[in-house]
């Protein structure tokens, strides 16, 4: 029966005129039928006709909506309809169009929400139910609406945009109510509308209420950054949001990581470079992280891995556009070692999903790479090559071409840096990648045509590479055999010594890796017409012996010129330099040599006792005694002169490398002697190239440019090379070749005391800028050191003892020749670009036998010799501490040994800048490689703990702290014994690698007196130069640089002007007339530094902490205009320059960090900003004073600064002017004229009182005619 009376209803229902469904409806809520409720238009839409048929009639205005059947019945009405469309399912979708366009309008929203009125006929009340539920309820009730209907978004979207918010902080607090309670879906939905649904009042709560969410919820990371991203927040609180956003980035997922990667770089203002530089710490592991993860995910969404790209573009997009964040990135100090983070093994595992999206990003990567490898900074460079080689690895054949084209351009360009590392580069694609490269091999090809921009190394090296290349075992690169015979041959025949020498390298190159004997014959007969090509054919010959393991028939072809060699020019036991002229040039003796030696060591493991005899084997001379009178001798026989010293040098050197690994204490002491002899005959030669001036000495390094003109020769009282005394030394010792001397022994005592008289009348040159024309000594010589140090009276007294050791002469040859190792190896200096005129002198020259091994290697030879240099240094130590103790700590004492102080002074310089460079060397990345110590005899727990920290610093990751700590003990003992500032400086350098506190030692140095062996006060450009690097290492290292400054400033300089014209400062001796503007300059500097790193002054901030920065510019300020107002006594051009330079950057530091503290403090700390500006107002007086004298001497260095300096002057004022107006007393501001003056304060008569010459006063917000009583109140208006 009830389904029955539905039936009726409905027929009933439509077949009702809609007259009669509006009086039924007038009747049911009581009305009258004129104001009968009115149909919604929307039944003429495909949503209000389902509807209808459904049986819900839409109203407008407030009139519910009505229902004329059971909402059951209304749902499967509707529900068929609509699947019986024949439109469906798209009808779906339109009716839900319609829906969502219907509620659009709040009154039809409203209806929508409310319960529905049931529609009754006369007569039927019970057909429908008295509560209906409302119609979005009921269609929410129909399954497959449910999909596209997302009320509670519309429901939002009604609160977008209000005009009028009555209480918006309710209703914000309702809405994060409904977020805590509501589906993620719901939420995100809530949390996106925010920004647009609260007003401005609000952002900032709803922001930290935001904030606590992300830490709770990283799964709403994305919406709340998209809401952070609308919100109008303050920079405090969005570098707070920044903070919080970084620490949830760990459970990021991946493809929310774009998202969070632009907000965090958006968000980044110029002042936060250094949250940028932690930025760029973790972005790549957690970037790569991710990237590994989904890697190994072959199932991973298009959309995870499309974030890749978005992560990289938004990257892209903040450094390309944002200056700030460009300039921050660049910056970063670690960006070296992001090659670790970005491992090969985790690139080819993501090569293959992500092969797409990095090709993408190929032309960029591409450019980013030659810019690395092309910068000056020698850290980013193994990061620009780290990209080449994984470009490389993972890439197409298009890629790789466009990889080997962009690093033979590298190699083309000529510049010493770029071409090393792209030929390391290329080398090493050769050996991983030999097939890949060898398709190759024509775009390598074409360096053939620069080789006249590479260095000798770098030449070896590209023949070695197309060697590998045309020589392998790939097919590939067989094309380029021919081409590079051709090239060499061509190089070989040709008449120009540099393309000679191309062709002799790389002919030996190709005769090591393919075997060819025909072309080692072409080699020497090409090479027969000029000596120094004969030179470096053996040269060449010796290192492809020493490199490369050689072919059996270039073996044997190698031994028959070594015995034609020995036939015809070594068959004496004795070596004669005049007969030896006459067969074969001079040249060629040394490289033979080394060639014979090194075939000798590979055919007998090692073994010399075939040649042995060439240690001991006596040189037959002229007598050396020509040189002390050699100004009467004519040209050319001084000219012989130095030529035979060169030449017999060069030979001692070659036998060192030779001998020097020889562990039968006869031969050391062989060993020790000839570097006896070498010391001696050095001094010689010092005073011999003295009297000869203009002499080209003979080359000793053939693979280099021939200087065209040697160095001038002139006189120097730079410390000369150490000798012995007796010129017999040059013998073995033994009775056999006694008699092959030309010289005979006399009496040591007798002779010693003739050298202390001629000593200091003797002229001599430095041999330093001749170091080009000795034989290169190989890395094995050092080990000499480990002969331990002597006096040289104990030496002479024991000359025939068995025991081996050193004296300071030999110790500081060999220590300066081991820092210079290390200076050009293991000291990164900045890839520079060729200059228009380029040098004659290539630095790389006389160490072409250094470059064949690593900066690893040669910093593991060092700590292997740390032992031995540990007890040099104690035995410097003691010798200096003898001294003092001895002669009661006079250094200019009588009697004094200058030549054996200025040596051991030498030797301790050198032993400190060798540990300096050694520590200043670090691995990149670093090998975590358990390191055990050396064996070496029992020393100190200091030193061995220092040693310990060396070899820990240099191989391992993290140096302890208490090895540290101890290290520096070790080494701060010898700070009481050093004899020279410049040693004090070498010992604080060594100190400071530790990051060690230093101040307390540079300031006991800096308040020594040091003085010479002759008693005179240390001066000179060099001092003054090492004074001020002192001065700044203190000034670093203090606790408090202003305090220091004042200290200085106010102390020493006072008691500087009341002490006598040639005395010095008491409190700091160093302080003198002469070396003022050193101390001036530094301490102009350090206050310049220092008060740019004082924090800007913010509203925010408490009493305590703006007191406090108020009082740190107060101490600045009376510190500068102490330093100012020295140049009313210190007036000379280079104390005014200083001040002008730096008195304008201080005042722009004043302007921008200064100034925003007095706006805020004003009204609270009115007399310590009224006592700041009398001061600066002083300050800046002097200033402008010194402007004017700038302009009356018209000098063009002073004026240089004058306008910049005005410009910040007249800032100044009004700037002044603005922070009374913003504290409301603008009545205190007067401004009025400031004459020019000269530095003495008078009147500059050519300048017009008034006019467009009259000058603002700078830096003063007050009248300059009235009193100090008047400024005072003014001010404390």
């Amino acid at each position: 029966m009830r389904k029955k009376r539905r039936s009726s209803v409905d027929k009933s229902e439509s077949a009702a005129p809609p007259d009669v469904s509006k009086s039924k409806k007038s009747r049911t809520t009581g009305h009258q039928s004129k104001t009968t409720a009115q149909e919604d238009t929307s039944i003429d839409s495909v949503f209000g006709q389902f509807l209808h048929e459904a049986g819900v009639i839409l109203r407008q205005g407030s009139t519910s909506n009505e229902i004329a059947v059971d909402q059951v019945v209304f749902q499967k009405r509707l529900q068929q309809h609509l699947k019986k469309s024949p439109r469906y399912p798209s009808i779906v979708q339109e009716f839900i169009t319609g829906l969502e366009s219907h509620i659009e309008d709040p009154e039809r929203f409203r209806n929508c929400l409310l319960p529905c009125v049931p529609r009754l006929a006369d007569g039927d009340s019970s057909s429908v139910s008295s509560f209906q539920e409302s119609l979005l309820r009921m269609l929410l009730g129909i399954e497959m609406l449910q999909d596209g209907l997302n009320i509670p978004r519309v429901i939002v979207n009604q609160l977008k945009w209000l005009d009028r918010i009555i209480d918006s902080k309710e209703l914000a607090g309702k809405l994060m109510q409904l977020v805590s309670v509501a589906s993620v879906e719901i939420q995100c939905d809530i949390i996106t509308s925010l920004p647009e649904i609260l007003e401005d009042s609000q952002h900032s709560d709803i922001a930290r209420e935001l904030n606590t969410l992300l830490q709770e919820n990283t799964q709403l990371t994305v919406p709340i950054l998209d809401a952070f991203s609308s919100l109008n927040l303050s920079s405090t609180l969005l570098a707070e949001v920044r903070v919080s956003v970084m620490a949830t980035l760990s459970a990021v997922q991946l493809e929310d990581l774009p998202v969070v990667v632009k907000f965090i770089l958006h968000s980044i203002s110029s002042s936060d470079a250094l949250e940028v530089r932690g930025y760029t710490q973790w972005c790549p592991c957690c970037f790569w992280s991710h990237f590994s993860i989904r890697s190994s995910n072959t199932s991973a969404s298009s959309s995870s891995q499309d974030s890749v790209a978005l992560v990289l573009d938004g990257i892209k997009s903040a450094v390309r556009f944002q200056k700030s964040t460009s300039e921050a990135w660049l910056k970063v100090g670690r960006i070296g070692n992001s090659t670790s983070v970005i491992s090969t093994a985790s690139y080819r595992e993501c090569r293959h999903s992500r092969g797409s999206q990095g090709k993408g990003y190929f032309p960029s990567i591409l450019a980013l790479a030659q810019s690395l490898l092309r910068s000056p900074d020698p850290c980013v460079v193994p990061f620009g090559g780290h990209m080449y080689r994984l470009s490389f690895t993972a890439f197409d054949s298009y890629c790789q071409q466009e990889v080997v084209g962009s690093l033979v351009t590298h190699v083309c360009s000529g510049v010493g840096g770029e071409v090393d590392v792209a030929l390391e580069l290329l080398c090493g694609l050769v050996t991983e990648k030999p097939s890949e490269m060898a398709l190759y091999a024509v775009f390598v090809k074409g360096i053939l045509d620069y080789m006249e921009n590479l260095t000798p190394q770098q030449i070896r090296r590209l023949f070695h590479l197309l060697s590998g290349l045309a020589f392998g075992q790939q097919q590939q690169g067989t094309h380029i055999q021919d081409e590079m015979h051709i090239v060499v041959r061509k190089q070989l025949s040709s008449t120009v010594p540099k393309y000679k020498r191309i062709g002799i390298i790389g002919a030996v190159m190709v005769v090591g890796s393919m075997g060819v004997t025909a072309l080692l014959e072409l080699v020497r007969s090409c090479s027969e017409s000029s000596p120094e090509a004969a030179a470096l054919y053996y040269d060449e010959l010796a290192n492809l012996v020493l490199t490369c393991t050689l072919d059996p028939l270039v073996q044997v072809c190698l031994n028959s010129v070594i015995e034609c060699f020995e036939v015809e020019h070594l068959n004496s036991v004795f070596l004669s330099y005049v007969w030896f002229c006459r067969r074969v040039s001079p040249l060629c003796l040394s490289p033979f040599f080394r060639l014979l030696r090194l075939c000798e060591e590979q055919q007998h493991q090692g073994d010399l006792e075939e040649i042995d005899a060439l240690l001991g084997c006596p040189l037959i001379l002229t007598d050396m005694d020509v040189v002390e009178k050699s100004e009467s001798l004519s040209k050319p026989e001084r000219e012989f002169l130095c030529g035979l010293l060169f030449q017999t040098i060069n030979w001692f050197r070659e036998v060192l490398n030779a001998f020097c690994s020889q562990k039968d204490p006869e031969m050391k002491m062989k060993v020790v002697t000839r570097l006896q002899n070498i010391t001696y005959l050095q001094t010689l030669l010092e005073r011999t190239l003295a009297a000869t001036p203009g002499y080209a000495p003979p080359l000793a390094n053939f693979d280099g440019e021939s200087t065209e003109g040697a160095p001038v020769s002139s006189s120097s009282a730079a410390p000369k090379k150490g000798k012995k005394a007796d010129s017999s030394q040059l013998e073995e010792g033994t009775e056999a070749e006694e008699t092959q001397q030309v010289n005979t022994h006399r009496p040591l005592t007798s002779h010693l005391q003739k050298e202390k008289v001629q000593e200091a009348t003797r002229p001599g040159v430095s041999l330093v800028s001749y170091r080009h024309f000795f034989r290169e000594l190989d890395m094995e010589v050092l080990s000499v050191l480990q002969c331990g140090l002597l006096s040289r009276s104990l030496l002479d007294s024991e000359l025939h003892s068995k025991e081996v050791q050193l004296g300071p002469a030999e110790l500081v040859f060999l220590l300066e020749d081991m820092w210079r190792k290390l200076e050009f190896s293991l000291t990164a200096a900045p890839a520079k670009r060729v200059p228009f005129f380029k040098g004659k002198t290539d630095k790389s020259v006389g160490f072409s036998h250094l470059q064949q091994k690593s900066p690893k290697d040669i910093a593991a030879c060092c700590v292997q010799l740390l032992p031995t240099l540990c007890t040099h240094l104690e035995n410097c130590h003691n010798h200096f501490q003898t001294l003092l103790s001895e002669n009661q700590g006079v250094v200019d004492a009588s009697g004094l040994d200058v030549r054996e102080h200025q040596l051991l002074s030498s030797a301790y310089q050198l032993l400190l800048q060798v540990l300096h460079t050694t520590f200043s060397w670090s691995v990149t990345p670093r090998h975590n490689t358990t390191c055990t110590l050396l064996p070496f005899r029992t020393v100190s727990s200091q030193r061995l703990t220092f040693i310990k920290m060396t070899i820990t610093q240099g191989l391992a990751t993290v140096v302890p702290e208490r090895l540290v700590l101890h290290s520096f003990e070790y080494l701060l003992n010898f700070h009481s014994t050093v004899p020279s500032l410049s040693i004090a400086l070498c010992l604080s350098q060594l100190l400071s690698t530790n990051g060690l506190p230093l101040a307390t030692l540079a300031r006991r140095f800096l308040c020594q007196e040091w003085v010479t062996t002759s008693g005179d006060r240390e001066k000179g450009p060099k001092h003054n130069e090492t004074l001020q690097t002192l001065l700044s290492i203190y000034l670093e290292h203090t606790d408090d640089v202003l305090k220091a400054v004042e200290e200085i400033a106010g102390e020493g300089i006072p008691e500087l002007l009341n002490s006598a014209k040639d005395a010095s400062s008491r409190t700091w001796p160093t302080l003198n007339r002469l070396t003022f503007l050193v101390f001036y300059k530094g301490m102009m500097g350090v206050l310049e530094k220092a008060v740019r790193k004082i924090p800007p002054g913010r509203n925010s901030d408490n009493t305590e902490v703006m007191s406090e920065k108020l009082l740190t510019w107060n101490l600045a300020v009376r510190d500068f205009h102490i330093l100012v107002n020295l140049v009313k006594v210190f007036d000379s051009r280079p104390v005014l320059n200083v001040c002008l330079k730096y008195g304008r950057l201080f005042l722009e530091s004043f302007l921008k960090l200064g100034m925003p503290l007095l706006d805020f403090s004003f009204k609270k700390h009115k007399e310590d900003v009224q006592s700041l500006l009398k001061t600066f107002q002083l300050s800046t007086r002097q200033l402008h004073h010194m402007c004017g004298h700038s302009k009356i001497r018209q000098d063009t260095i002073l004026t240089n600064h004058v306008p910049a300096l005005k410009k910040s002057l007249e800032q100044f004022v009004y700037r002044v002017k603005a922070m009374l107006t913003l504290n409301h007393c603008q009545e205190a501001f007067w401004l009025g004229n400031l004459k020019n003056r000269d530095l003495k304060g008078e009147e500059i008569l050519s300048q017009r009182s008034q006019g467009s010459d009259e000058e603002e006063e700078a830096g003063s917000p007050l009248p300059q005619e009235q009193s100090e009583d008047e400024v005072l109140a003014i001010i404390d208006f």
